[in-house]
């Protein structure tokens, strides 16, 4: 690699004006781009249906292990535990189960797609622009009273909301693994109770081998997901069928009846139950961030079908169980097959099946970091594709690695998943809440549905997620504080990174000049016009790049060919190859080349340059021509602390970024750097 570096205090690195030069540098792409069909998967609806077992209700799934006996231990707080508690916490598993999963993501929430894909992040991607951050309209220059006025750091307040959402669910896919494992490996301790000390060590071990292998991608293990699962929830529902046929009386508690009177009896202490009820639900969100991988119906006709059922069969069998052994109350799930040999499998099953919740979950969080930094919230790291056929099935190693890390340090630090399960729930129910109210704001502005109607549907979203909220903050003193300060990480990252490559943005923009007022320039300054092509990349079809204005003036010569080459992030999943560039011809030997990617496009800068110099004639040698790309180096001296720790971090974040070459794909040996630096 060649360097040619140059420092200047009053001169920057070039920035884009729809997206930065790298796909990461932007706040959300201003994009609009009218619904069109899913591009997501095909095949029969049953084959679809059969796969997202394995890979959207993994989470769901796998909440029977401990959300049952969290609950019993939680009403056991206030007294000894009857059977109209029992039946109580049952009422209110299934209700919440009802209108939190069926009604509000399936029936609703998953109606609102971003061409296929979901997730908090898709909803924003799908209002009008002026409804999202537009990072270089002067302030002066914003509608006033509009829905979209300025919020929290420089965003507009839906765009800060999903923002926050989005971080909730890096500390959900921090902590599921953890509980969701090691809650398989508690099994131990009924088969062997001298097994006890080896809880922690095979928990921690079977973890770090999920994360370890995450770089082989989930190919080859993504075909054993659907089966494992489907034998899941086959056990799980025979084995309730099996205990409920004992006391059949326990299917009582399917009248909502029970939930309002436990209410009733239990007052305030029973409304801090809910924060071990919505246990049942974490999974919901999961179900419409994962839709992109098979479409709403699919997932509709599993869940209607046959996960729903295999869940209330399986809570109602615990129940049941407990009417019958109050001493099932301790490990109510692996109390509900014989001791010995069914006890082991179930361990073994159990196993497997948690490690699909945890890969789930995982594969979520590689999502939504490459969906952030696509959109302008997180600095470029490392995206790995990991299959030829799915582009779903990427790695990202720093993220898996600071995700493992994690998960071991809850296990260690926590030690039970009661313990586990006092901290968990608070970062989903966040997330839970936001996305209902972003979706009412979707409801008005995109399909247009009428003032009370919409706000009768979010009074109605509301009235399930805030309990599940409020009751959730009494846990975190006990243990709610590590989600909430994993989401606070993310958020500063997320907040520091676009307001910092926003600010840049704007400054660069009102110092270089327009590509009218930089040729008398690069004319004064130039000595000589060199055989080749190269390569700058810029802002804005409105400026010229300061890295070749550096170049001319220290080096006075440019090649023959130049190309000014501007990404631009688009709020779409993925760009059509005939959309996927633009070529405009400014003479003097200059072109602008406009290169168009989806969120969840691989950004590859030569592959579409040799598709331009092949289809229209682009006068550039792909294999020959020269990149330079600008080297961001930060100096920080605001007066305020709080600004200053703003730009000492941003400055970690930008040193720290995988670099513009390896993120476009860019033959190292075809980069010239040019060191730029900046008084922030």
């Amino acid at each position: 690699m060649r360097f040619l570096t140059f420092h200047q205090e009053d001169l920057g690195p070039t920035l884009r004006a729809v997206s930065p030069t790298t796909a990461t540098d932007s706040p959300l792409s201003h994009v609009q781009v009218k619904k069109k069909p899913s591009h997501g998967s095909h095949g029969s609806l049953v084959s679809l249906a059969f796969g997202a077992l394995g890979v959207v209700f993994g989470d769901i799934g796998t909440s029977p292990l401990y959300t049952l006996r969290g609950c019993m231990n939680a009403v056991a707080q206030s007294g000894p535990v009857t059977t109209e508690d029992l039946f109580g916490v049952l009422s209110l598993i299934f209700w919440s189960m009802t209108l939190v999963v069926t009604v509000k993501y399936l029936g609703f929430i998953m109606r609102a797609d971003n061409h296929g894909e979901g997730g908090v992040f898709a909803l924003l991607a799908i209002l009008p622009p002026e409804l999202r951050v537009h990072p270089f309209q002067p302030a002066e220059s914003r509608p006033k009273n509009r829905p979209g006025a300025v919020g929290l750091k420089g965003l507009t307040w839906i765009s800060t909301l999903v923002v926050i959402g989005a971080a909730m669910l890096y500390g959900d896919g921090a902590i599921t693994p953890a509980i969701s494992v090691l809650s398989a490996i508690e099994g131990l301790t009924i088969a062997q109770p001298s097994l006890a000390p080896l809880v922690l060590p095979v928990t921690c071990g079977i973890i770090f081998a999920i994360f370890f292998l995450q770089h082989r991608g989930t190919g080859t293990v993504g075909r054993l997901f659907g089966p494992v699962m489907l034998i899941w929830f086959c056990t799980i529902g025979a084995l309730g069928i099996h205990h409920i046929a004992q006391r059949p009386d326990v299917l009582r508690a399917l009248s909502p009846s029970y939930a309002f009177t436990f209410f009733g009896r239990h007052g305030f202490h029973g409304f801090l139950v809910l924060g071990s009820v919505v246990l049942a639900v974490t999974g919901g969100e999961a179900l419409y961030a994962d839709m992109g991988h098979f479409g709403p119906k699919p997932i509709r006709w599993a869940w209607l079908t046959f996960v729903t059922p295999a869940l209330v069969l399986c809570y109602f069998g615990q129940g049941a169980l407990i009417m019958r052994d109050p001493s099932a109350m301790a490990q109510p799930f692996f109390a509900l097959v014989p001791e010995g040999p069914a006890t082991w499998a179930m361990i073994g099953l159990a196993s497997l099946a948690t490690i699909i919740a945890s890969q789930a979950l995982i594969s979520g969080a590689f999502s939504l970091t490459r969906q952030a930094m696509q959109l302008g919230y997180f600095p470029r790291m490392t995206i790995k594709h990991t299959a030829f056929t799915m582009e779903g099935q990427i790695y990202v190693p720093e993220i898996n690695w600071i995700l493992a890390f994690t998960c071991m340090l809850l296990v260690l630090g926590f030690r039970s998943s009661d313990a586990l399960a006092a901290a968990y729930g608070v970062a989903v129910t966040g997330t839970m809440t936001i996305t209902s109210i972003v979706y009412y704001v979707v409801l008005r502005h995109v399909f247009n549905w009428g003032v009370w109607s919409s706000r009768i549907l979010l009074v109605f979203f509301l009235a399930s997620d805030l309990p599940f909220l409020f009751a959730n903050a009494f846990k975190i003193a006990d243990g709610g504080w590590v989600p909430m300060l994993i989401g606070v990480a993310c958020v500063a990252s997320m907040l520091i990174w676009s307001k910092g490559r926003t600010q840049l943005v704007r400054e660069y923009m009102s110092r270089f000049p327009s590509y009218e007022q930089a040729l008398p320039m690069i004319e004064r300054e130039l000595y000589t016009r060199v055989p080749g092509a190269a390569v700058f990349m810029a802002s804005s079809a409105a400026h010229m790049p300061p890295s070749l204005m550096h170049f001319v003036r220290r080096v006075r010569v440019l090649p023959e060919t130049i190309v000014l080459l501007t990404v631009l992030t688009e709020t779409v999943p993925s760009v059509p190859p005939s959309r996927r560039y633009r070529v405009e011809t400014l003479g003097h030997g200059m072109h602008r080349l406009f290169v168009h990617f989806g969120f969840m496009d691989t950004q590859s800068i030569p592959a579409v340059l040799a598709q331009a110099a092949a289809e229209q004639g682009l006068p550039v040698d792909p294999a020959q021509v020269t990149y330079y790309l600008g080297r961001d180096s930060f100096v920080t001296n605001a007066d305020n602390p709080i600004e200053r720790i703003a730009e000492v971090f941003f400055a970690f974040l930008s040193r720290n970024a995988v670099t513009a070459d390896r993120h476009f794909h860019i033959p190292t040996q075809q980069v010239v750097e040019i060191g730029l630096q900046t008084d922030l």
